[in-house]
């Protein structure tokens, strides 16, 4: 994920921040708790095509 375009995305939803997980390949968002997925290097930043997570999973830190 390009550092440059991360600093400009912000969540469509809260308009919060978005943490890069390369693992996941998904961008989360802490507030919403949301993951936006990555296809093909491009972040898919459609609130119906993210996932919710669940109360077990860790939302990475700041």
């Amino acid at each position: 994920m390009d550092k440059r375009l991360l600093d400009i995305l912000r969540c469509p939803v809260c308009k919060g921040v978005l943490y890069y997980d390369k693992t996941a390949a998904e961008l989360i968002c802490r507030g919403d708790r949301l993951a936006y997925p990555i296809r093909d290097d491009i972040p898919v930043m459609l609130e119906e095509e993210a996932r919710t997570l669940g109360p077990e999973e860790e939302v990475p830190a700041a």
